[in-house]
């Protein structure tokens, strides 16, 4: 891994550089410095029409030339430096080219992904390697292909935004969940392609600037055999198409059936499976065994391609076998039953006997002796002159057979740009089925459903369980969540230990899997495509930053405030306890207020119970509590939601009579708070009374901001709208 960068040190107008930047976050990466003249976007832009396996019109290149024109001189920079460094030019129309950013997906900053616990569970290293706690990745990581697991980490870290691309994907699960014949069938399908089609595919898009005998025969058997390798896999992935298009033929789909059509029914695969049967013999497999692999390279083009190449194979299949008679005479002469002749790349062959069948002294004939665990590894004169001229043979046939298969690989690239679609459709298929279908297929039935998704709605979960901690204990507590424009602000409060962090974590984490394009496990959910997931979560000092606990959490807390949108979900988990009492709560009720004047959603958990008292200025705030029975001075924590303010008396006092501290100072306090709590309660009624008036009105405010989303027909509406007008009446006439 490399780093490019240009040579200047500092950015315009005092602002720290890029160089500064991987200097301090990447200390341990590779930085390569070239010339500001690299980073040409012009050129850039030319380089990405050439080297896009689609057409530049479907990329919409003209429209995003000076939106990413940043992205375009980094291409054109990062090429440079592939043909400089790695001797090796791109062949044209042979790599995938998109345009990701924001504007397509949702921003979710590193700070929550680790939060989040979305690549990797938080405290791994205390946990201990057989600890079951996972992340979402590791809980969905079912896939089969590199490229698939490559392509989950992408979505998980940037899930999409495009509500017609969701409903796609989630139609598809559709499709398989209530098609068994066709999940289990396209999962045997994907079992026929091996796992590095994409990662060999690279082998196809690359290819050195100059070709020559000398360079093939400086260059070993190294690039032959990755070569074969590379040609094989492909031919491996080519003959696995027929069953995945009788597998596709029948699905109904839009994502399989556009599958099915730019795969299954492009002639170009046919052509390319032809080109290779006509050079590859079809019983060469791929292998990774050093002499299987070294006799591949000799043997994987058929008899008759090139004639200097069977007579070097000719010479090859002599030395070989007189190496083995050599090694039948040993065992008689010296009689020796066990001697082996085994090989490897550094010496060839070699006589390994065993210890025990060795009586006093080796004979004089035997060099190079070296004991090796229980066995001698030698050697002889007559071993080492056929060893030689295997070794001859053996890189006549690379340097001829590198010859034929450049020529191979020149044919196959000439149609580069379908193995790109081919790499990219198998990624996605291992993503949809391995990934997706086969977790919901573990479930039981219903335990996992298909959200829905509108402009402007709601974000609303019935029943929602946290997907992870789901996936190692089974009898979780459903919780859900109602927000809405009307009620954008829920305040979730219960003592320590009752849920409220898991429950934030679990919101979050339902909204990742349902945007990109998963079953989620609720019962019901409806959500509005959220933009950026902010979180504040977690309470610890940085060190590397020089940062207390209170400061770490206003650096969080301000970088939210100062990238927040209309559209973004932001998640609070205890701000504002890390300094003193009056400044946590003033910091706390502030950033509810600012937060409150947004359209974005917020959920905000604490354990000051002031905070509580926005619900009586603010009727957009909603208070929820989790439910707790307090039984002999002990608490029974039931994990369940409910809405409203619960007050249980003296829970932390309760925790900290549990942890030892002696009973006259828990009683002390306990008196403290009474007297603190018995002043806060007035207050709040003062308060009530003062906005009920207003509080009523914004509840029917809400109630007709729901029946706008409502699809209910006519008369349900009417009804609807005469039982709030009773109720708002009644209410009026209470007060009064």
């Amino acid at each position: 891994m490399a780093i490019i960068v240009p040579p200047n040190k500092l950015a315009a107008d005092g602002m720290v550089g890029v160089s500064q930047l991987a200097d301090g976050f990447c200390s341990s990466t590779r930085k390569v410095i070239m010339n500001r003249g690299c980073f040409d976007d012009t050129r850039g832009a030319v380089l990405v029409k050439g080297l896009a396996a689609k057409e530049p019109s479907a990329l919409g290149l003209d429209s995003y030339y000076k939106q990413y024109y940043l992205c375009l001189a980094a291409a054109a920079a990062t090429i440079k430096w592939i043909e400089a460094e790695k001797g090796v030019i791109v062949v044209n129309h042979s790599l995938l080219v998109t345009f990701n950013g924001s504007f397509d997906h949702m921003n979710i900053d590193a700070t929550s992904v680790q939060n989040l616990e979305i690549i990797e569970p938080m405290h791994s290293s205390l946990l201990g390697t057989n600890s079951k706690k996972r992340s979402l990745f590791h809980m969905l990581k079912t896939t089969r292909t590199i490229g698939g697991t490559r392509l989950l980490r992408a979505n998980l870290l940037q899930p999409l935004k495009d509500i017609e691309t969701i409903n796609t994907r989630l139609n598809c699960l559709d499709e398989l969940m209530s098609n068994e014949q066709l999940f289990f069938g396209l999962s045997q399908a994907l079992r026929k392609f091996p796992k590095e089609t994409d990662r060999v595919l690279c082998h196809f898009c690359f290819k050195p600037k100059r070709v020559t005998n000398e360079v093939l025969a400086s260059d070993n058997g190294r690039r032959n055999q990755i070569m074969i390798s590379s040609i094989i896999l492909l031919k491996t992935a080519l003959d696995a198409l027929p069953l995945l298009s009788q597998v596709l033929k029948e699905a109904k789909s839009c994502l399989l059936g556009n599958v099915y059509k730019s795969i299954c029914e492009n002639e170009k695969y046919t052509s390319i499976r032809n080109r290779i049967g006509e050079v590859i013999d079809e019983d060469v497999l791929h292998t990774r065994v050093p002499f299987v692999a070294r006799t591949q390279q000799c043997f994987a083009l058929k008899a008759g391609v090139d004639g200097l190449l069977d007579m070097a194979r000719r010479s090859f299949c002599d030395t070989s076998e007189a190496i083995y008679d050599l090694a039948n005479k040993y065992r008689e002469d010296f009689r020796l039953p066990n001697l082996k002749i085994p090989f490897n790349n550094r010496k060839g062959f070699y006589f390994s006997i065993p210890q025990k069948d060795i009586q006093g002294k080796l004979p004089s004939k035997f060099i190079q002796v070296m004991k090796h665990g229980n066995n001698v590894h030698c050697s002889s004169l007559e071993l080492a002159s056929l060893n030689a001229r295997n070794k001859s043979a053996a890189k006549e046939c690379w340097l001829r057979t590198a010859l034929c298969l450049e020529a191979l690989m020149d044919a196959i690239r000439e149609d580069v740009s379908v193995l790109t679609i081919l790499s990219e459709v198998l990624c996605l298929l291992d993503m949809m089925v391995n990934s997706f279908a086969h977790t919901i297929s573990t479930k039981p039935v219903g335990r996992y459903t298909r959200p829905n998704f509108t402009c402007d709605g709601p974000l609303a979960i019935d029943s929602g369980r946290h997907p992870i901690l789901e996936s190692i204990n089974n009898d979780l507590i459903p919780n859900g969540i109602f927000l809405s424009e009307a009620s954008n602000m829920a305040i979730v409060m219960g003592p320590n230990m009752s849920g409220k962090s898991t429950y934030l974590q679990q919101v979050c984490l339902t909204v990742i899997l349902a945007q990109i394009g998963c079953y989620i496990p609720a019962r019901f959910a409806t959500l509005r495509v959220v933009d950026r997931i902010f979180t504040r979560m977690g309470t610890m000092d940085s060190l590397e930053s020089n940062s207390s606990t209170f400061m770490t959490e206003m650096k969080e807390t301000a970088f939210i405030m100062q990238n927040v949108s209309p559209r973004s979900l932001i998640v609070m988990d205890e701000l504002g306890r890390a300094t003193s009492s009056s400044d946590g709560f003033a910091v706390a009720w502030s950033c509810c207020e600012q937060l409150l004047a947004l359209k974005a959603y917020s959920i905000f958990a604490t354990h000051m119970e002031n905070l509580s008292e926005l619900a009586t200025m603010y009727p957009n705030v909603k208070i929820l509590h989790f439910d707790v029975d307090v039984r002999n001075n002990r608490m029974d924590f039931k994990f369940l939601l409910k809405d409203g303010l619960r007050h249980v008396p003296h829970y932390g006092l309760m925790l900290a009579g549990v942890a030892g501290l002696p009973s006259s100072v828990v009683e002390t306090a306990k008196r403290i708070t009474s007297r603190i709590k018995e002043k806060e309660m007035k207050r709040m009624e003062v308060n009530y009374r003062q906005y009920q008036d207003i509080q009523l009105t914004y509840q029917v405010a809400q109630r007709l901001m729901c029946l706008k989303f409502s699809d209910q027909d006519e008369d349900s509406l009417r009804d609807a709208l005469q039982d709030l007008k009773e109720s708002y009446l009644s209410g009026r006439h209470k007060d009064n």
